[in-house]
């Protein structure tokens, strides 16, 4: 992690909210009223310019969370932006459609849920590391008091595997965080399918600080992440960055083949000299142990190749259905930030 000059200042920048929506609709008119109020806050204390703005992203909801934003944006024009699209995409590639969106018109991006569970309070420090010349800013929780042993033990040993397969994490991190519009460019030119931004993002570089913030539990709505769809986040975060599985199965299988080989030995030894193989348990033991470890590497190996078949096809990641008010927020000023 790069550290800035200690004398770079750069001014308040023209600040997006970008906050994905699927099925969000008891959260958001609570969601709105802090939003907006934060804004505020933030303008009036310097940190960001007048003129920046909320957008929500609707992932394709089935509830009344698109009406919802329209009716925001009636309310609040210009402060407040909404983007649908035309079907649920997930959330990586919704929260993806929002950067891209305002990538162009804003100096800095926070991303945050629509649950609170980020807190917005923390968007402030995040700021005063933009001044400073920080690109990237992440948000990071001090303590995982909201969730249960189980949610915790995993997360732990998630963050562990990673590191050992040699992909770049910041442990404690969602998806809460600052990204310049230099960040924004950056991240721009990633264009997989198997999106796992929590993974691409520390392969920016660039100057990255970090703003530790206590999680609430969620006050409205349920988790949009059970069992299933956490191991298949799990998974793509993985094998989207590392090849180490792979490899790991050569591995096996040259171990394997040393095991068979002196297994061959033995069983010649005691075939010349006379003396009977007893039992077949053993045998019907390793049939079913070899099987197991084959289908095991033909797993990781297809998930390799179910990945590398997704993104041969070149599909759009999401496809926009309707935007509220204007298509995009307002020209930013490029001789605002002296920065860059």
């Amino acid at each position: 992690m790069q550290t800035p000059p200690p004398d770079f200042s750069r001014p308040a920048p023209l600040l997006a909210l970008v906050v994905p929506c699927l099925d969000e609709a008891e959260a958001l008119p609570e969601t709105q009223r802090v939003l907006m109020h934060t804004l505020d806050s933030l303008v009036s204390a310097g940190l960001a310019r007048e003129g920046s703005f909320v957008l929500y992203v609707d992932d394709g909801s089935s509830d009344s969370t698109w009406r919802l934003i329209e009716e925001f944006a009636g309310l609040r024009p210009g402060r407040v932006r909404g983007l649908r699209l035309a079907a649920n995409a997930g959330h990586q590639h919704a929260l993806m459609a929002g950067l891209d969106e305002v990538a162009c018109v804003c100096d800095a991006a926070v991303s945050l849920d629509a649950d609170l569970q980020d807190s917005p309070e923390a968007i402030a420090d995040m700021l005063r590391l933009y001044a400073k010349g920080y690109e990237i800013v992440y948000g990071v929780r001090r303590r995982r008091k909201s969730d249960n042993v189980f949610k915790v033990l995993t997360a732990k040993a998630f963050y562990r595997l990673r590191r050992s397969l040699g992909v770049s994490t910041v442990c404690d991190h969602a998806d809460f965080r600052l990204l310049s519009a230099k960040a924004l460019k950056a991240l721009g030119r990633f264009e997989e399918t198997n999106l796992f931004l929590r993974g691409i993002v520390p392969m920016l570089g660039m100057t990255q600080g970090r703003v530790y913030y206590d999680r609430p539990p969620r006050r409205y709505g349920k988790s949009k992440y059970p069992l299933a769809r956490m191991l298949n986040f799990a998974a793509d975060g993985i094998t989207s960055f590392s090849v180490r599985p792979a490899r790991m199965i050569l591995g096996c299988g040259l171990a394997f083949m040393a095991i068979a080989a002196v297994i061959l030995v033995y069983v010649l030894i005691r075939y010349f000299t006379d003396h009977t193989i007893a039992g077949w348990t053993s045998i019907i033991l390793s049939i079913w142990f070899c099987t197991g470890v084959l289908l095991l590497a033909l797993g990781v190996v297809g998930e390799y190749l179910a990945k590398v078949y997704m993104e041969v096809k070149r599909r759009p990641r999401w496809q926009p259905d309707s935007r509220t008010g204007t298509a995009v927020a307002p020209e930013r000023d490029e001789n605002a930030d002296s920065g860059r």
